[in-house]
């Protein structure tokens, strides 16, 4: 079950789950509580799907900016929205319910903190809970607070990176959680040669010059994921380095109903102006599949703020063979050897990231060293077959276990 119909990174690797099963080893199925592409595409994999939109309430029901209210009036404020939902909250687990029991599952297995907490209320006893968690919890009080309530009901917690375990155990004591990192398809994102100016016809912007070295950052419009970080190094290395043809691309859009959780386009391209490097910079359209903006780019940058809990655009890059510049923190850096397989930088500092992004720059043989191992390391470490054995062993021993009630994995 997952919350958003969005194709965010949670989304890409449940495809990626869903995918590896279709041998008939799982008989799986998927419900997802907002519409948007990831049913169409789940479709498009030979998966079973059905649709069970939330009401609005619940869907813009979230933590985001209550904290730096302070915990009292922050809590009184998810108090008080919680409350104006609850009949729509109660009238929809009666209907989720239903949804869940009609499918008579073996396993419920959850893949986002809405539907962790919906399944705690709606799974049927004799179905054994599976709360995929890819992201940190123990940072968000009132998150954690109400999914350690209901942790009991949960057999077990997969978390996407060491990082995220240790948080995850942390704020929900008694609960088990093992470490499954995700997977991509290596075959898909792979190296190969595209047309580069295909960033430029989609950013709608007229064509570079030949030796232009490009740029991009790959993510959501999430705040956390470093966009302004990113145009202020941008207009550092345009400084500092005039005479090298640049152009950087910001590829992604809005995926959260949040309130406040996300730029808006209009609002990057206003930081760029204010910067002096609108004429350097190119926004492109959220794309389902990626993989040839990688092969597009000369370099990719992962520049969030906060600690990532994996970052799979990291993966993806680097199995497309190319250079990766990512923030130093949280899941991230366990994905690669600093220097090695990607270059590092201190996670928030434009001025670390500038510095990382003219090393390359003016480097080619580094660029083509980090490209070869970035790719090597990407299919030993993250390939499917990898993903689809360690879930097959957590879901047959989750059902050896199914008469134990649940809780006590």
């Amino acid at each position: 079950m997952n919350p958003t119909g969005g194709l965010g990174g949670a989304e890409r690797s449940l495809l990626d789950i869903l995918s590896v099963f279709r041998d008939g080893a799982v008989e799986a199925s998927l419900l997802v509580l907002e519409p948007g592409p990831l049913v169409a595409e789940a479709k498009r994999v030979g998966i079973e799907t059905r649709e069970l939109p939330m009401p609005r309430s619940l869907t813009e029901l979230g933590d985001f900016g209550l904290g730096a209210k302070g915990r009292l009036r922050g809590m009184g404020e998810l108090a008080l929205r919680t409350a104006r939902m609850t009949p729509d909250l109660l009238r929809y687990c009666r209907e989720l319910r239903v949804a869940l029991d009609d499918g008579r599952p073996d396993i419920v297995h959850s893949n986002g903190i809405k539907s962790h907490l919906l399944c705690a209320l709606t799974t049927p006893r004799r179905a054994r809970l599976v709360w995929h968690i890819r992201d940190f919890i123990g940072d968000r009080p009132f998150i954690h607070g109400a999914l350690r309530l209901v942790a009991r009901r949960a057999a077990l917690a997969l978390a996407n990176s060491n990082a995220v375990a240790e948080d995850a155990r942390r704020a929900l004591p008694g609960l088990t959680v093992r470490t499954v990192y995700n997977a991509i398809d290596t075959d898909n994102f792979s190296p190969g040669q595209v047309d580069a100016t295909m960033l430029d016809t989609l950013a709608e912007l007229s064509q570079a010059p030949p030796a232009t070295l490009r740029i991009g950052l790959v993510a959501t419009y999430a705040r956390w994921k470093g966009h302004d970080v990113f145009l202020r190094a941008a207009a550092a290395l345009v400084q500092r380095q005039p005479e090298v043809p640049l152009r950087f691309y910001i590829v992604g859009g809005p995926l959260y109903a949040t309130p406040g959780s996300q730029f808006s386009r209009d609002e990057l391209r206003g930081l760029a102006r204010q910067l002096g490097v609108l004429d350097y910079v190119g926004f492109v359209p959220f794309q389902t599949n990626p993989r040839d903006v990688y092969r597009a780019l000369d370099i990719v940058v992962q520049a969030s703020t906060r600690p990532e809990p994996f970052g799979r655009t990291i993966v993806e890059a680097m199995a497309c063979g190319r250079p990766v510049i990512v923030a130093r923190a949280g899941g991230a850096i366990e994905l690669f050897r600093d220097g090695v397989e990607a270059q590092a930088f201190d996670a928030g500092s434009e001025a670390d990231l500038a510095s990382a992004m003219s090393d390359l720059v003016r480097d080619d043989d580094r660029r083509r060293k980090l490209s070869e191992r970035s790719r090597i390391r990407a299919c030993e470490q993250f390939g499917r077959q990898r993903l689809r054995d360690e879930l097959l062993h957590v879901w047959e021993d989750c059902t050896r276990l199914n008469g134990r009630g649940p809780g006590g994995y």
